[in-house]
């Protein structure tokens, strides 16, 4: 099967679109599209997936979840009316007020690595939850003669300073080997299958294939919630104004 054009990597702005029906599959009582390409977000990265509408002559199809798997995009969920045969011509429509607040925590998990980064703690970035329930990023590295409550109140202020900064949000293209001329940090494991990108925010650079917002300044306000030591790693937890 040819592989999903990922339309988002490129414009992580665009919320509708055209694009052609390659396939429909039925799994487990659920229906599956397959299209030629998509601006439908896969859950990954620590991203939840988008959710929207994809619209055509002979039916509506209403997206209730999206995958990614061996390069193919899996929009599921069901028909609410009609349906759509191979080759069908279709309109993709993104629910704007999800995608806008996934992209506003994720970018902010990465502001957070901002601060940390700027104050020269020498923590190694490691998983990030992005979900609007309770997000996080987590390092290794340790907490050994820290004051936890004066380190979360300079990474809370340091992450505000950046985004009142509101350094514009830039997409880079490079081969991985090249990452580390622009990233402070490039983890060994980069997802195959997916074009190698970097989300710049100013001259900061981190290697990215989610969603995020143009300018820092559309974050608006975060807190830390907390700096714990979880298990050998670091967690600070955040929240974003809603």
């Amino acid at each position: 099967m040819q592989q999903t054009k990922l339309l988002y990597l490129e414009d992580f702005t665009l919320l509708n679109t055209d694009a052609t029906v390659v396939e429909v599959i039925n799994e487990n009582s659920r229906d599956i599209i397959i299209l030629n390409q998509t601006i439908f977000y896969p859950q990954g990265g620590g991203q939840p997936y988008d959710k929207g509408i994809i619209e055509g002559h002979s039916g509506k199809f209403i997206v209730e979840e999206v995958r990614f798997v061996d390069g193919v995009v899996k929009h599921i969920g069901q028909f609410e009316n009609g349906a759509f045969d191979v080759g069908d011509e279709v309109k993709c429509l993104v629910d704007s007020v999800r995608r806008e607040l996934h992209s506003r925590i994720h970018s902010a998990g990465h502001v957070v690595d901002m601060a940390v980064t700027a104050l020269k703690l020498n923590w190694v970035p490691g998983k990030g939850y992005h979900f609007p329930e309770g997000p996080y990023v987590e390092y290794a590295g340790n907490l050994d003669g820290l004051d936890k409550e004066k380190l979360k109140t300079d990474i809370e202020n340091l992450c505000n300073k950046f985004i009142e900064e509101n350094r514009e949000t830039k997409l880079l293209f490079m081969d991985k080997g090249k990452m580390k001329e622009v990233c402070h940090f490039v983890p060994d494991y980069i997802p195959e299958g997916k074009p190698a990108r970097v989300v710049m925010y100013g001259d900061f650079g981190v290697p990215c294939g989610g969603t995020h917002i143009s300018h820092l300044g559309d974050v608006r306000r975060m807190t830390i919630r907390k700096v714990k030591a979880e298990g050998e790693n670091i967690r600070v937890g955040y929240d974003v104004e809603k």
